[in-house]
């Protein structure tokens, strides 16, 4: 398996908070669950590995998702839909998007190109290091 490429799910995103501590289960935690379930059966699953982080700072653009690669620019993206009734079709743009940033070689991805819910909430583009 040559998964260089990752997908980081931001698994606070979308918490609720009762005296100080997470209650139930965050929107990052179901989108994370949603897309690991369709990596199993994606064509790129070798390619990838889904991770978990557990905050990208990105509290007020939830839910937020990152692709990285040696090699090419990071995006970091956000504001993407976790209700319950568009996790399937968010983790569905999840994946259109990071096939992709997979195809170039930079990783750099047009505006035109992306999947609607990735035109906009772009939070990052980090250069390679």
């Amino acid at each position: 398996m040559n998964n260089q490429h990752t997908i980081l799910v931001c698994s606070s995103c979308a918490s609720l908070w009762q005296d100080g501590k997470r209650v139930g289960t965050s929107g990052g935690e179901k989108l994370l669950k949603e897309l690991e379930e369709k990596h199993q059966d994606w064509v790129l699953s070798e390619e990838f590995t889904v991770k978990s982080v557990e905050c990208m700072s990105a509290c007020s653009h939830s839910c937020a998702v990152a692709f990285t690669s040696p090699g090419k620019l990071t995006y970091l993206f956000g504001d993407l839909d976790h209700d319950s009734e568009s996790l399937s079709e968010t983790s569905a743009a999840v994946l259109e998007c990071a096939s992709l940033y997979y195809e170039k070689p930079d990783g750099k991805m047009a505006w035109s190109e992306r999947p609607s819910a990735f035109k906009k909430g772009v939070l990052a583009r980090i250069p390679s290091i």
